[in-house]
């Protein structure tokens, strides 16, 4: 124990004694990803503040049957049949949003209007701009308004009618919670990967790169100490780095996703629920850091060892995506011995309150064994002279 806390000691001071690194890894990505998602949701608020302002709609002869409807959503500004060409040359210049023109007998047209005679139905123009986004909406909101009123001419019945909130069941804990364990286990996967992968390649290959592994390497400890005391070490350093991620995105949040960040209150988890994924968490890093030691010792140079983990990184982040998809984490419990994927699902089933503890403890103890194989596995390597200074 006395050298695996040498080691670990040793690791850490190497970090932390290199101030910028230690900056670069753990504080800047959470401060970089909170910037640029703060900006993101600032800026996708702006356009879409933009775009769902009361548009200017011209109009001809419209129908008293609408005026209320389309006053509800536009500023309207009627105008003569003999200003449509003006103003059809001011939409394709940009210069105005939309023109609608109605027949001058339009309610009375669609009154005695038969579908079944064959005859032409009464005929409505929209004239707008694809091109300018603000027409565009407009034109959609218009032709949304005319399509209902269509359908209401022939109404027989009503779906839900009022408020419709009244008829969605869900509460804002499980509208929260969907969102929470679709998102956060992709995003978490990507934080400690990314921050396994900044730390470990650097201690492993950087030390063979620069000569220093053979010092450390002829000391009287156990090749099987020096394995577990770097684990350990770079597993603390990755999930300082994951938590600043998970910090700056949490936070970023409500900017990032505007009114709908309403529903989303972190505070719904209680304690237990973060304490289990924590553990979760942590035996994953444990994991990532043993195969990307592995894979850094067998490398040359820290720029090789980057590469070589890089396909692994993709790996990951496509088995993240897999919590966005197929309707919840799977129950059945041989998943969760599946590395990576147990633990994607397990963070998504804690998310969504559906976790099952027997599912948690199988991904637990399936990613400990996981890592302990691979500290064998690097301790053999450590052992091995050519694996150790092949050049």
């Amino acid at each position: 124990m006395n050298n695996i806390l040498t080691i670990l000691k040793k690791e850490l001071a190497r970090f932390f004694g290199d101030k910028r690194l230690a900056f670069s890894s753990i504080l800047l990505p959470g401060l970089m990803i909170y910037i640029m998602y703060t900006f993101m949701g600032s800026a996708l608020s702006t356009m879409f503040e933009s775009t769902e302002e009361a548009s200017s709609l011209y109009a001809v002869s419209v129908p008293a049957s609408l005026q209320e409807t389309l006053s509800s959503q536009f500023s309207i500004t009627e105008v003569e049949p003999s200003q449509v060409d003006a103003l059809q040359t001011d939409i394709e210049n940009q210069d105005a949003n939309i023109l609608v023109v109605f027949p001058s007998d339009f309610d009375e047209a669609v009154a005695v209007y038969d579908s079944a005679s064959g005859a032409a139905a009464p005929a409505v123009e929209i004239y707008y701009n694809s091109a300018n986004t603000d027409s565009s909406t407009a034109q959609s909101v218009l032709v949304s308004i005319l399509d209902q009123y269509e359908s209401a001419l022939a109404n027989k019945f009503d779906v839900n009618p009022g408020d419709p909130s009244l008829y969605d069941l869900a509460s804002d804990r499980d509208s929260a919670a969907m969102i929470f364990s679709s998102m956060l286990p992709m995003l978490l996967m990507i934080f400690l990967f990314t921050g396994c992968m900044s730390v470990a390649p650097e201690s492993i290959a950087g030390e063979k790169e620069r000569g220093t592994i053979a010092t450390l390497l002829v000391t009287p400890v156990k090749r099987s100490h020096i394995a577990i005391g770097k684990i350990i070490a770079l597993s603390i350093i990755a999930l300082l780095s994951g938590i600043s991620s998970t910090l700056g995105t949490v936070l970023s949040m409500p900017a990032l996703m505007g009114a709908a960040s309403d529903n989303m209150n972190i505070g719904i988890y209680t304690v237990s629920d973060f304490l289990l994924l924590a553990v979760v968490i942590l035996s994953t890093v444990l994991f990532l850091v043993a195969v990307i030691s592995v894979i850094s010792a067998y490398a040359r140079t820290i720029k090789e060892a980057q590469s070589y983990v890089t396909p692994l990184m993709i790996i990951a982040t496509l088995i993240g995506i897999t919590a966005m998809f197929g309707g919840g984490a799977p129950q059945d419990w041989f998943y969760y011995f599946i590395p990576l994927y147990n633990s994607v699902q397990c963070m998504s089933a804690i998310f969504s309150f559906t976790c099952i503890p027997v599912n948690a403890l199988i991904t637990v103890a399936s990613n400990l064994i996981y890592s302990v194989v691979f500290v064998f596995i690097l301790t053999r390597m450590f052992n091995n002279e050519h694996v150790v200074f092949g050049k």
